[in-house]
């Protein structure tokens, strides 16, 4: 038989979830207001391998790991067609961030003519990949906040670009960019406040000689906290722990950051630190095929503390 994979469309992380799934309190600012981010909550099987089953009219089908992740996004309702320009989106999945073309900071855009708002709080997202992640969130927080996504991989850049016009939204761009190179100079030219950044399941540079290549550096990690407005928060997250413990080790000597369960005792974290829900209301497509697989996912959430010296 096959599992039973628990599938939903309608969270959204300013609150606002749909059916009967749980919310807990993992709360970030919006301007004035306190927003809850609500728990995913989700049944795993550890098994290598998955066999997943929806019922689907009056036959059962059987689902792999892409199909998870078009049901995920399935209320972006993005078209699969690919323009004469872009051709084939086939995606690179190794891009060396220290290649001379990525060693050179971006121009900062004109925050007018992206953004309706650019006053509004802004989250970053770190290698956004295909971009429907920061996508969704942005579909549900149109005026609450806006969204930049980061991305090394060009041609994922150019298919979200074509996305974000389709679904017509002002409040999320997309940029070829290097985040070690490029952060520091786009966020502190930004007219609002920095009140998320996330770094989920980055690229993992499994050989040793490889691992300078990894994003989460201690120059970036210094960037990000001099940039977050106070009370705003850090989302990390990586299937690989090895990659985890990296970046959380990075973030764990930041002394002005506490992990949100130190905060928030309602949050649940296991025995060692990880977050035991995804805080976003969204997986990301390589947190669905890893937990397709039976992986865990590594999850780590910090907020910056006021006044704290």
């Amino acid at each position: 038989m096959g599992s039973c994979v628990c599938l939903r469309h309608h969270f959204s992380y300013s609150g606002v979830s749909a059916g009967a799934f749980q919310s807990r309190g993992l709360s970030t600012l919006f301007g004035k207001g306190v927003v809850t981010m609500p728990f995913y909550e989700c049944h795993r099987n550890r098994r290598r391998r998955v066999e997943a089953t929806v019922a689907t009219g009056f036959k059962e089908q059987e689902l792999r790991s892409p199909d998870l992740v078009a049901l995920e996004y399935a209320d972006l309702n993005l078209t699969h067609n690919v323009t004469q320009e872009l051709g084939h989106v086939r995606i690179r999945q190794h891009v060396n961030p220290l290649s001379s073309s990525l060693a050179v900071p971006v121009k900062v855009p004109d925050w007018n003519q992206v953004f309706k708002d650019p006053t509004l709080p802004l989250t970053v997202d770190i290698g956004s990949g295909s971009g429907r992640f920061l996508m969704w969130l942005a579909k549900r927080n149109l005026v609450l906040r806006n969204h930049l996504g980061l991305e090394i991989r060009q041609k994922l850049v150019k298919r979200a670009d074509v996305w974000v016009k389709e679904l017509s939204l002002s409040n999320i761009h997309f940029m070829y960019a290097n985040a070690t190179t490029s952060f520091n100079q786009l966020v502190s030219s930004y007219p609002g406040p920095l009140m998320l950044v996330s770094i989920l399941c980055p690229d993992p540079y499994f050989k040793r000689k490889h691992h300078k290549r990894r994003v989460v550096q201690k120059p970036l990690v210094d960037s990000i906290v001099h940039n977050l407005a106070p009370s705003a928060q850090v989302f990390i997250q990586s299937d690989v722990h090895d990659v985890a413990l990296e970046m959380r080790n990075q973030f764990d000597s930041v002394h002005v950051l506490k992990h949100i369960d130190e905060i928030d005792s309602s949050v649940l974290s296991d025995s060692e630190g990880w977050l035991l829900s995804n805080p976003m209301g969204i997986r990301t497509e390589r947190e669905i095929h890893a937990e397709f697989e039976g992986a865990k996912i590594y999850r780590r959430v910090y907020q910056k503390q006021v006044n704290c010296f």
